[in-house]
């Protein structure tokens, strides 16, 4: 099972992982504010992620790290 990881003290909020995500798994946390100030990503469905590493690309912070 495949999974990401993402280091919310770098996130920054941006958005690319959640477009990028062909599953539509990814979504911005409005529950959470890091240091920075922004609302970092989170995977909100871990059991439908095929670890494609679609997001982790297309993160311009390399905020995301995915486990497979």
């Amino acid at each position: 099972m495949a999974t990401i990881h993402v280091d919310e003290n770098v996130c920054k909020g941006c958005g690319m992982c959640v477009h990028a995500c062909p599953k539509q798994i990814i979504a911005l946390d409005k529950e959470v504010l890091n240091a920075k100030g922004y609302h970092p990503a989170r995977l909100v469905k871990p059991e439908e992620c095929i670890g494609c590493c679609s997001c982790a690309i297309m993160c311009p912070d390399t905020a995301i790290t995915v486990e497979r």
